[in-house]
């Protein structure tokens, strides 16, 4: 397991483009029978990427639960969200089966003991995006599909930003005791995201770009709006967001990203917008 410590906004001013990389970055999330975790001490969130091919993978295999976590397993005291963005694939927790594919989403409680991984054709596996965050107490382990996800339309092809919203992981949706999760897929033509530019005092995001077109980048931006810092990703990675950084970005092409949010509250209006005229 990748560990990365916590960054503050003035030291940051100084990074190099190689350490804003190494800091905050996420990459090669996909690794054949593998689970990939990377655990950040911002508000303690793991990120995590498992691609079944050849068989039935534990969500603990290479990861020494004690040593990380002083727990006897890995959501003994966590909850998880999971996507599907690969082909189709079963998720097993505790002996119960839930089948997910292309962009389906499975959130499970604080509790539950054993969960392993598994696609339906190896030619084809699947590629399952996961954030977890710590938790105090149990709800209910639920599959929502795509279809099902509350869906909220904004933004408009004038300022290169017409997107929807995906709400799965979502107050509205569902409980859980602190992690929130959505998808947003920006429609042709447009390639701003989460603009304006706004910061979470009180929570941590994490952002996850993917359908980005192999021959093109995404510009993620961070830094306090005073003096932003950006890092250029390619398709499938994800990138660490403190709660002082902004965190939206521009595409040469459209894509479609997962956010996970952790902290304070679940409150979605709780944030410091910066006006775009502002911005530097």
């Amino acid at each position: 397991m990748d560990i990365r410590y916590s960054a503050n906004q003035k030291d940051f001013k100084r990074y190099t483009t190689e350490e804003i990389r190494k800091e905050f970055l996420i990459e090669n999330l996909y690794v054949a029978d593998q689970v990939v975790a990377v655990y950040s001490h911002v508000d303690r969130m793991v990120t995590l990427g498992c691609m079944p091919v050849n068989e039935s993978v534990s969500i603990d295999k290479g990861i020494d639960i004690w040593a990380n976590f002083g727990t006897q397993y890995f959501l003994e005291r966590r909850e998880i969200g999971i996507f599907d963005i690969g082909g189709e694939g079963t998720i097993t927790v505790d002996g119960t089966v839930y089948e997910l594919g292309y962009k389906d989403c499975l959130y499970i409680t604080c509790g539950a003991k054993q969960v392993h991984f598994a696609s339906k054709d190896p030619a084809h596996p699947a590629k399952f995006y996961m954030v977890s965050a710590p938790a105090h107490c149990s709800y209910e382990t639920r599959l929502i599909k795509i279809a099902d996800a509350a869906k909220k339309p904004l933004g408009s092809l004038e300022t290169s930003n017409k997107r929807v919203i995906n709400q799965f992981i979502h107050p509205d949706v569902l409980k859980t005791c602190q992690l929130s999760m959505g998808m947003t897929v920006l429609e042709p033509g447009s390639v701003w995201n989460t603009m304006p530019a706004h910061t979470h005092e009180r929570r941590m995001e994490v952002y996850m770009y993917f359908e980005v077109p192999k021959d093109q980048v995404v510009f993620h931006m961070m830094g306090e709006g005073s003096e932003t810092r950006h890092i250029v990703m390619q398709n499938e990675q994800a990138v660490i967001s403190p709660s002082w950084s902004i965190h939206s970005g521009a595409g040469t092409s459209n894509y479609t990203f997962i956010w996970a949010m952790g902290g304070e509250n679940q409150a979605f209006d709780d944030m410091d917008v910066i006006p775009t005229t502002e911005l530097k």
